[in-house]
């Protein structure tokens, strides 16, 4: 059985002093991405859970869909769209939406990511462009877009999905183990900037937990395959 193991890095004295309490997130907007499964829906729960309006979203219309639908039944404030955070257009429009239909942002995240597996000398350009354009390009990306908004609400809080792989390489998934490390480095670099503007950034470093997304560590072949791709 895997073990779920969650690592959490605090990247600065300023961040550490205003790591979030468990008061109600009531009146706050979360925009969690590739939050329809596995711990990208957990932390949409668990915000809403404690009040504040989540936006889920994901590649799939259906699994957005269905994400809403069991959120709701928890008496959560959600809202779902698709997004798929590679693409700037889809990028821009969920923070368009989140501004407009729920009056701003507090909170992002950056949870989406993909994986592949095997060897890492046999990984191609075309790999390593995908991987770094999701994993990392897009986290950046997607974070200096929302900051503005959430400056106008008087701070915030970025959190940064990275992986345990980040610090210890996982067999097999070369470049996203790369991809992992770099976004602890991207939150080291973040956080003393954006306390300036009263927002936290805090990096998350999961170990290996049991969801459809991690599925692609058991798989043994040691090759590249578009059936092992998962992308959320």
């Amino acid at each position: 059985m895997l073990r779920a193991v969650t690592k959490t890095l605090i990247t600065s004295p300023i961040s550490a002093a205003r790591t979030m309490s468990h008061c109600s997130l009531s009146g706050k907007v979360a925009i969690v991405t590739a939050s329809t499964d596995g711990i990208g829906f957990a932390a949409a729960q668990a915000l809403g859970k404690r009040g504040a309006h989540v936006i889920v979203s994901s590649r799939r219309q259906g699994n957005v869909d269905k994400a809403v639908s069991l959120l709701r039944n928890d008496n959560i404030e959600v809202t779902g769209t698709t997004c798929n955070v590679g693409n700037t257009e889809e990028r821009e429009k969920l923070v368009k939406m989140a501004v407009e239909q729920c009056g701003g942002i507090d909170i992002l995240v950056a949870n989406a990511a993909v994986n592949l597996f095997g060897n890492i000398l046999e990984s191609t350009d075309e790999i390593w462009s995908k991987i770094l354009d999701v994993n990392v390009k897009a986290t950046f990306l997607l974070t200096k877009q929302v900051v503005p908004h959430m400056e106008k609400r008087g701070g915030g809080s970025v959190v940064i999905v990275s992986s345990v792989a980040g610090y210890q390489p996982i067999q097999g998934l070369g470049a996203y183990n790369v991809s992992k490390t770099a976004l602890l480095g991207l939150t080291q670099a973040l956080a003393p900037e954006l306390a300036q503007s009263n927002i936290r950034v805090n990096g998350v470093a999961p170990g290996i937990i049991k969801t459809r997304f991690s599925s692609v560590t058991r798989n043994t072949r040691g090759h590249w395959g578009n059936d092992c791709f998962p992308v959320f």
